[in-house]
């Protein structure tokens, strides 16, 4: 590569992969010498970019903090990805971030071609947050899917894809999509599904082979004051509520620092507390939250749960043991 501003783009690009790169390796990359790749690295170093070399047969570069924040190179995947979680940081994520969120996006937002900028406003328009105790356990979803869905929600196009059920069972589908939701570890599609001619709620990491169909349609109104609370309410007839009574060996602050949205727990003293709340998460989660809060605690109900965490335990001592048998 002979052209020098592009060479140093590439090398960059490379560089910033959080791996040590080879000498020889980083030259066939870039179709230069060796004596090329350490010049080139000298040019990055003179603009600010901490490149770190280690010694050796074949020797090797990193890219390692520095005292600044050098400019970054990002591929469309990445800088859709970051557009997105910056529009949905400075809207509803975590406080005291907005303004940093809003700041960074417009500074992104500035550069991004005008393909890229049609697909973050895209996928940003079609989905919205929903907050509150279901989060889900962060399925993988795959990126294709989402976009496709929310290419359907924008234009108003009928979708169809293959879906598969919480019991295994698989259908085929063909819906009117209206929003995607997000939980934070989990997407939905809020749809009206035209067999069934009802509305529905489809967990996104359990849909395959999405395909718009391009027939449009016209919107139809949604029986709930907006998606997020259609999927709220989706989600509470399908969560058995759970009444809990669980006592902690550790202060209130300690255990409501580790259990945000399950209720205030009330102390007994300075090293103890009680929680009663009603819950509408799995009992297999909630049995797993309480496990984690790193401290001793008894059950006082529900029973199963009591029952489940002693299954639990005794797999885990299982499994801390010499073998399984």
């Amino acid at each position: 590569m002979t052209d020098t501003p592009a060479r140093l783009l590439q090398l960059l690009s490379l560089l910033q992969t959080p791996r040590e790169w080879p000498g020889g390796e980083l030259a066939d990359r870039l179709g230069v010498s060796r004596r090329t790749v350490r010049r080139d690295v000298d040019r990055l170093r003179e603009l600010g970019y901490p490149v770190q070399a280690t010694l050796g047969a074949d020797g090797g570069y990193r890219l390692v903090a520095g005292k600044a924040m050098p400019p970054l190179v990002l591929d469309d995947e990445e800088a859709v990805a970051i557009a997105v979680g910056l529009r949905a940081g400075a809207g509803h994520a975590v406080d005291g971030v907005e303004e940093a969120s809003v700041r960074a996006l417009a500074k992104l937002e500035q550069v991004l071609p005008s393909r890229l900028r049609h697909r973050v406003a895209t996928l940003q328009a079609a989905t919205m947050p929903l907050v509150g105790p279901w989060r889900g356990d962060g399925a993988t979803v795959d990126p294709h899917t989402l976009t496709v869905m929310a290419s359907a929600v924008t234009g108003k196009e009928r979708l169809r894809f293959d879906y598969r059920k919480g019991d295994g069972s698989e259908s085929r589908r063909q819906v009117e999509p209206y929003r995607l939701v997000s939980t934070g570890r989990r997407w939905y599609l809020v749809a009206y599904d035209i067999e069934r001619e009802d509305w529905r709620t489809f967990r996104v990491d359990r849909v395959e082979n999405p395909f718009a169909t391009g027939s449009r349609f016209a919107a139809r109104e949604l029986p709930a004051q907006n998606a997020a609370e259609f999927v709220s309410r989706s989600l509470n007839r399908m969560q058995p509520e759970l009444d809990l009574d669980v006592t902690f060996e550790a202060p209130a602050d300690f255990v409501a620092a580790r259990l945000t949205g399950m209720g205030t727990p009330v102390p007994l003293g300075e090293a103890r507390c009680r929680l009663r709340a009603r819950v509408t998460e799995s009992l297999e989660w909630v049995a797993v939250r309480l496990a984690l809060v790193d401290c001793e605690f008894a059950v006082a109900s529900p029973v199963a749960l009591t029952e489940y965490l002693a299954d639990l335990g005794g797999r885990i001592t299982r499994a801390a043991g010499p073998g399984l048998g």
